[in-house]
Parts: C-alpha cells; structure tokens; sequence
C-alpha cells in the first residue's frame, strides 16, 4: 500500500498531541500512584512540612530540569531522521564519530547497553504499575490485600494476549483514557491544594537545596525514589518518530506536566493535613466515594501505560535486528495502514515471564521500587554521554555553553544513578543483571556475524576468477536465479555450492545483497545500486534503515524503473542455510561460540524475514567453522 492511500488525510496537531497522551506519557503519568509515597519509605524523617516541601520541591525540579529542559527541549533536538531513542542516538552519534577511533569503539557499546537496560525497564513497568493500582483495593478494605497478586496477575494475563490482535485496535482508546486520568489526577491535586495552599512554597528551589544540606546522605538516598517520578522520560525521545516534536512538546508543556505536578502538590498538601496518609496518599486523598472508579480508572491507566513500554520493546528488538544485533525473529504485522505496529511472539512471552515472577517475587510495588530506578537512571547517563557527542561534534556548541550544559546533566543524570545504585541489594541487582544478559546476548550475535561474513568472504570467489575461468563454461537453463549474498563483492557461496552440486547455471542470474543503514529510513530514490556485470550477471544491493520493513519480492517489482525487469513466476531465490560449528579457531571465547551458535540455530528462517515465497526458494546448506 502507497505512502499516499495511508495519509489522504494527515492528522491535525490536536489529534497527534491526544496520540501522544495515550502513548508517549503513559509511563511518567502513573508515577504519582508511587514516586511522592516512596520517597518517604523506609526514611528517618517524619512525614511534616519541611520534609514534604524538601520532596516536593526535589520532585519539581527534577522533572524540570532532566524532562522538561533535557528530553523535551533539548534532546529532541537530536533527532535522527525524525526518529528518537537510544539506537537513533546511538546511529547518529557513530556516524559524526568515525575520525575518532575510541569513540567509534564506544559508542556502539554505550547505545546498546542503552538498549539492554530498556528491556529491564519494559519488564518492571507492567509490574510495578498494575500492581500499585490494584493496591488501591487495600485503602478500600484491607481484607482485600490477598487478592491484589492475582487480580494483577490476571490483568497482566489479559494485557498480554492482546498484544496479538494488534494496539491499532486499543489505540482509539489510549487517548481517552489517559485525556481523563491526568484531568482526574489534576482535579484531585487542585481539590487537596485548597485545603493547604501553602504547599505551593514548595516550587522555591532553596526547598531542595535545603534537605542536601540538613540531611545529607538521607537526601542523597531519597534521589532513588524521587526518580520515579521521572520514568518514562526516555518515551518522550523515543516516541517522536510517531507523532512528532511539536505534539509531544505542545501536550507536555500545556496538560502533562502540569496536570502531574498539581498531583503531587495535592498529595502533599494532604500528607500535611493527615501525616499517616503518607501510607499512600494517592488513593487516600480522593472522597470515599471516589475510591472505587479512582481504581478502575488507575488500572486502566497502568494498562495503558505497560502497553506503550511492550510495543516499544517490539520497536527496540526490530531495530536491534534490522541493525545486525539479534537474529531474525518472527514478525507479525498487526495493520495494514501503519508499519510501526508490529508484534514479536517471542519478545512478547518472554517480558511476560519475567514481569509475572516479578509480581510474584516482589509481592508489592514498594518492594519493587526497590528494583526500579536503576536502569532508569543507567538509560539516563548514557542518553547524555551520547548527546555529548552530538553537542560538541554535530551542533558545534561553542565549548563556553557545551561544557557547563553537559557538566549540568551529568551531574544530575550521575547523582540520580548512584542514588539507586544504592538498591542493588535490595532488587536493583535484577534490572542490571537483566541487561547484562541482553547485553552480552546482542554483542556475540553481532560479533559471530562478522565471523561468519569473513569466513564466507573467504569462501566466496572474486567476480574475474569467476567470469574468465568457470561461467562461460557452463550450460544455462531458462529462468532467472536471485542469490541472497552477505557479502560485498565477490561470488556468494550458494551460488558455488549450487554449481558444483547441479552444474548449471540459469540464463540469468542476480546477485543480491541487503544493506541496513545506521539512519531509520531509506528514501526510494537511494533504495537501489544496480550494476551490470556481463554474462547475464547483475549485481543488485538494497538499502533499507534500520525502520524500514524489509520485503525483497516488493522491492524487486520496483527495478523495471531502473531497467531490471524480473518476472516472479519464472525466478528461483537461493539462499545459504549456515550450520554453525564452534571450535578453537581465533574468533569470540568458546562459551560465546556455542551461544551464538544455538541461538543462530534458532533465529526465525530467513524466508520469513525478506518476505520470500517459499516455493520459489531454494536453501543451501553450509558448514561454517567460527
């Protein structure tokens, strides 16, 4: 389907800003059920007016200055193509890095640890955020706390199946929802506000300032918590790709944050007029008659807001394919209008697992604001470091404004980042070593590819050893042949193996290679390289970015442009089927080997993933020593 059919009528800003609100702030707007009540747990200080305004005011101007003026104002400025997110930061960070030889070595490390730490985070987020709204029940009637594990395990159950059917389905309803819970949560903060006006002393920074310097280390502690109120920061950079800077700026500024920061004002004015509401005064600050619609409403929000983390793990893991870093993975495509809209079985189930035994071995969004935070705050330090180098390298920021700016942010982003480091012990561990694991998962996938195109490069034979010694010699049959190839240049192996096996060659053959380029689009003018080899051979590559939806027979339609007329009913795809042995050959540690070999083992086929017709492909099996 054309570009065209799909956008005959582009959204007006109203519409993108309400899309915006149901997905893009879905996980910073169900903060206020945890971030203010979590700061005060576990703390020796009493719940009494300055340290309320020592915490509000921390809350303030943190979502301030790292939301607001580092991700809304100026790293949405970094975008790529449009696109935000890690591995956007990531792509264009190593692309104005190249000159510099440890820069090019870091960057990719740092963006796909990035990467890593926001699986950890998709996997808390479900958790934490149904589980702090079914919690709701307990200010209701506390006889009701040993149904809140189940009740949330069956809501997770539920969000879960769905994501097959598709978020084109739900999303109409993301908007809504979440349009009346941040006027519901600003209308209950206005409504506690008036009760205890004075709350509002709490904007004055010194309020801050202040409890670094009364309370020290009990301050320094309290980041870790304070932090929660910034969660989801990182989807407003990542999101903007589907709704644009303006809409995500526009609704932030005028609804978002306002509507959060009069909630939490408005918990702290109740906190003051009833300290053992500190227990949670989120639910507690609303009419008695409130209670109930306040929680189905908070449940719906956490559905909303566990939805947005989910589909953004599906984005991040076909990125992360399509960029070389894990293998191919079945792709399901849930819309015909929207090529964004994607679900991954395996990704899916996998979150899932690890989010139900979260629930189960956490037991309560207390416990698990013990966990929560760190890969936060680790995504946190890495955006900065990344867009250090955008500043200094792609803006040019003259070094009197680029050194105090990022001086400024990481500072923040470190001190946030050893405050929940703090956690480790206490739950902090799972998120960090979560991401380890990806981490070392998504480097021995890209690592044992190169091994694998360098030993089948070495395989492969040049285009004039070729064309003056063997192809001439050849009988051709009719028909066209398409060889898949990894490599730049050069015969692919299956087209080798294919000869020495059946001795033939077709009457025209083609040479194929995909290229996925460090940008999120390929426009279609830059789409093909086409070049003409003699002997009815034609080199053809490619390019697609990292966003793009691959689709070769879709592709291959468009080359009668260009001069290469294809007909599918008479062309035969061949394709390497790679077996691969570990052995103490120079390459990856063995252990690492043996991963990349299982795992290569059991990568989704590569028929699927260019979108092949199956009874027009040909596999050739080979063995492949790393």
């Amino acid at each position: 389907m054309s570009q065209d059919s799909d956008q005959t009528k582009a959204p007006t800003l109203g519409q993108l800003m309400l899309g915006a609100t149901g997905v893009v702030f879905g996980d910073i707007g169900t903060s206020p059920l945890y971030a203010f009540k979590e700061s005060f747990v576990g703390r020796t200080f009493a719940a009494d007016q300055v340290h309320v305004f020592n915490i509000l005011s921390l809350i303030f101007w943190s979502v301030m200055l790292v939301v607001t003026v580092k991700y809304v104002l100026v790293m949405m400025r970094a975008d790529n193509k449009g696109e935000g997110g890690s591995l956007s930061l990531l792509a264009l960070a190593a692309r104005i890095s190249h000159d510099n030889a440890w820069l090019k070595m870091a960057i990719p490390l740092l963006g796909i640890f990035a990467a890593a730490l926001f699986y950890g985070d998709s996997m808390i987020t479900p958790a934490i955020s149904v589980l702090s709204a079914t919690e709701g029940m307990i200010v209701v009637s506390p006889a009701l706390k040993p149904l809140v594990i189940p009740l949330t395990l069956t809501i997770l159950v539920f969000l879960f199946a769905v994501q097959s059917g598709g978020t084109h389905r739900m999303g109409n309803w993301f908007g809504p929802i979440m349009v009346v819970w941040f006027v519901t949560i600003a209308i209950l903060g206005i409504y506690n506000i008036a009760q205890n006006p004075a709350v509002l002393y709490a904007i004055n920074p010194m309020y801050a300032i202040q409890f670094f310097i009364n309370d020290k280390m009990l301050a320094f502690l309290t980041l870790g918590a304070v932090v929660l109120a910034m969660t989801g920061a990182e989807a407003l950079y990542s999101d903007m790709g589907h709704f644009g800077i303006k809409p995500i700026r526009r609704a932030w500024v005028t609804f978002i944050f306002p509507a959060l920061m009069l909630n939490y004002f408005g918990q702290g004015a109740f906190v003051l007029n009833n300290p053992e509401g500190v227990a949670n005064p989120f639910f507690m600050m609303a009419p008695g008659w409130m209670s109930w619609p306040l929680i189905i409403m908070a449940t719906l929000a956490t559905i909303t807001a566990s939805q947005a983390v989910i589909t953004g793990a599906f984005s991040v893991t076909k990125q992360a394919i399509q960029l070389g870093y894990l293998p191919r993975m079945l792709t399901v495509h849930t819309s015909d209008r929207h090529m964004g809209q994607i679900y991954i079985p395996f990704i899916n189930w996998i979150i899932f697992f690890f989010v139900c035994l979260l629930v189960i071995g956490f037991k309560t969004s207390g416990n698990l604001a013990h966990a929560y935070g760190v890969a936060v705050t680790g995504t946190m330090v890495i955006d900065t470091i990344l867009l250090s180098v955008v500043i200094l390298k792609l803006w040019k920021w003259k070094p009197i404004l680029a050194i105090p700016a990022i001086t400024v942010m990481m500072t923040i982003d470190m001190g946030y980042f050893l405050s929940t480091s703090m956690k480790v012990p206490h739950g902090g561990w799972f998120p960090l070593a979560f991401a380890a694991l990806i981490f070392v998962i998504l480097t021995t996938w890209k690592e044992g590819r190169a091994l694998v195109q360098r030993n089948t490069k070495r395989d492969s034979m040049g285009f004039k050893e070729f064309f003056d010694k063997i192809c001439d010699n050849i009988p051709r049959v009719p028909g066209t042949a398409i060889f898949m190839s990894p490599i730049d240049g050069g015969i692919p192996v299956p087209l080798l193996y294919n000869l020495r096996h059946n001795k033939i060659l077709h009457e025209r053959n083609i040479i194929l290679r995909v290229v996925v380029e460090e940008r999120p689009f390929v426009k279609e003018e830059k789409r093909f390289e086409i070049q003409d080899l003699g002997h009815n051979f034609t080199q053809l590559v490619i390019h697609y970015g990292f966003k793009d939806e691959i689709d070769i027979p879709e592709e291959l339609e468009k080359t009668k442009y260009h001069g290469v007329i294809i007909n599918p009913d008479d062309t035969t795809y061949f394709i390497g089927k790679e077996t691969i042995i570990p052995t103490s050959l120079p390459g990856m540690a063995l252990w690492r080997e043996f991963i990349f070999a299982w795992i290569s083992r059991n990568a989704s086929s590569v028929i699927d993933y260019y979108n092949l017709p199956s009874k027009r492909v040909m596999e050739v099996g080979t063995r492949i020593d790393i």
